[in-house]
């Protein structure tokens, strides 16, 4: 295929990846031809699991440097082509950083599940249809959570929705509107609520924390809702989470010590997590142990070959005041600043550094990781950022005012705060107005989620929203941040680039325009 959607069909040479219902244990192998492949339920756990895989292997390429690195407050100090996002200098030419390929493939996987389980119960007589309506479920996740990656990074996009898997599906598809995929993205969730067939656990805890639950669809649906400014609904996914009776539900882990809040990190698939990417420094993908290269990027001292990613001079300087704070209420306790040793800046040597803890610590506030257990997990979801998510669309929702929302929010921040040994900031009030709430919000998410691929979405999502109530959240919550944490590119060039909107996304690769002749540039980067 020579088109944009060539790379969908990389899906397909993952229908042998996985090995069961394991993404754990993936062996690649030649690809499987399409009409003797869905003969029973494995194939479509396999065809599954390549969708995981495909996410996982997004996280150090994709993941963080889409989330992170245009904020600034994650910086790599090697690496010219991390550069160029740090520096909004990203061209259409610089595809590592600007291809939407492994979205796509996502996105064919769910598509395949979607139209081709069917063929599989019905060749397989064990095959049941709930067991085939949770799959169902998981394939809605995975296209609306590929999409929702697409639509926040290009804004518009193709939106495909027929498996690649003949030369007779239509490849040359124009983009879509950032409206129009949110809808989908919205229509896909609603779809697989409607099942009523995701799990809430699976046989172990792995899939439990690494597959498309029902509480990973509720999260995403939360996220998807705030993005676009669906206060309310944003609000009751977010409840659906945090106020579950059930057994099965992910926890708030508000216990303020350190073992409980690293556990998150170390081992991981805690209470607190409702969707994380696995790694098993026990299980092989061909003879090699399944490790990955989170504690080589986040490192504290510079290793061969990698880019050294740490947070910002003015991130540290926020988690250096956290930590002074704490340590004058706890004198004697540095264990205390739970978040800020154990999570970012690590006490390494005596010092606060901008090392991000949580992907390279051990068993100590000094130890490190050993390289036999380079496997840390990457979370995607869990109950701080739903607590969050709820808080902001609370202020969003009664941005004229409303004491009451106003301090439910408040207190959901301050619960944060809490576990991390901070006191709440008591100039933050229900009087406050609501900039100054939703300053107190972000501040906490970017703390909080230091390095989890959302700092970049959270100044765009907030910069986004439509002025209202003497708010000029382009200006207040985008333009102003990204100066702030960014200290690679002067004041001016982030100010000019930033007062273009087309500027916020990225730029389609050349070799997408090439092959597609339907697909127009973000007409930034003509």
């Amino acid at each position: 295929m020579k088109a944009i959607f060539k790379y969908i069909f990389g899906a397909l040479a993952c229908y042998s990846l996985a090995s069961c219902n394991d993404y754990l244990e993936i062996y690649p192998e030649n690809s499987l031809p399409a009409d003797k492949f869905w003969a029973t339920k494995a194939d479509v756990e396999s065809e599954l699991m390549s969708g995981y895989y495909i996410l996982r292997n997004s996280v150090v390429s994709n993941l963080i440097p889409w989330g992170e690195f245009r904020s600034g407050c994650l910086t790599s100090s090697l690496g010219t082509g991390t550069n160029i996002l740090q520096k909004w200098e990203i061209k259409s030419s610089n595809s590592n950083y600007c291809s939407w390929a492994n979205m796509y493939r996502i996105v064919n996987t769910a598509n395949l599940v979607l139209e081709h389980a069917s063929e599989a119960m019905g060749n397989d007589d064990t095959y049941r249809q709930e067991e085939l309506n949770s799959h169902y479920c998981e394939a809605y996740f995975l296209r609306a959570l590929a999409y929702f990656y697409i639509v926040r990074n290009w804004r518009d996009a193709p939106l495909a929705l027929e498996a690649y898997d003949t030369d007779e599906v239509p490849y040359a598809l124009p983009k879509s509107s950032a409206a129009e995929i949110l809808a989908q993205i919205k229509a896909d969730l609603y779809e697989a609520e409607r099942l009523n067939a995701a799990k809430e656990v699976f046989e172990t805890t792995w899939e439990t924390k690494g597959r498309g639950t029902k509480w990973a669809i509720y999260a995403l649906m939360a996220d998807v809702c705030l993005w676009n400014s669906d206060f309310d609904e944003a609000i009751k996914y977010a409840d659906m989470i945090l106020n579950s009776t059930s057994p099965n539900a992910p926890r708030f882990m508000s216990s303020a010590n350190r073992n409980s809040w690293f556990s998150m990190f170390n081992p991981g698939n805690s209470n607190e997590s409702i969707f994380e990417l696995q790694w098993n420094h026990e299980k092989y993908d061909a003879g090699i142990a399944q490790t990955n290269d989170l504690p080589y990027i986040f490192n504290n001292v510079q290793l061969a070959g990698y880019s050294q990613y740490r947070m910002s001079d003015a991130l540290l300087e926020e988690f250096q005041q956290d930590y002074t704070d704490i340590s004058m209420a706890y004198l004697g306790q540095p264990d205390m600043a739970v978040r800020t040793l154990y999570g970012t800046c690590s006490e390494i040597s005596g010092t606060c550094g901008p090392y991000i803890w949580k992907y390279i610590g051990g068993t100590s506030r000094t130890d490190k990781r050993t390289e036999t257990y380079y496997d840390p997990n990457f979370i995607i979801y869990r109950v701080a950022e739903i607590m969050l998510i709820k808080a902001e669309a609370l202020v969003m929702k009664n941005l004229g005012g409303n004491a009451t929302d106003y301090q439910t929010a408040i207190n959901l921040v301050n619960e944060i705060r809490k576990r991390t040994n901070l006191t709440p900031d008591e100039s933050i009030t229900a009087q406050s107005s609501a900039g100054d709430i939703l300053d107190y919000i972000l501040s906490e998410r970017l703390k909080e989620l230091a390095a989890e691929g959302k700092s970049w979405y959270d100044m765009l999502r907030l910069g986004h929203y439509t002025p209202s109530y003497g708010i000029d959240f382009k200006t207040r919550f985008l333009i102003n941040n990204v100066i702030k944490y960014n200290g690679t590119a002067s004041d001016s060039w982030i100010r000019s680039v930033l007062s273009n909107e087309n500027a916020w996304y990225l730029p389609i690769t050349d070799n997408e325009i090439k092959y597609n002749q339907n697909l127009v540039q973000n007409p930034y980067y003509l």
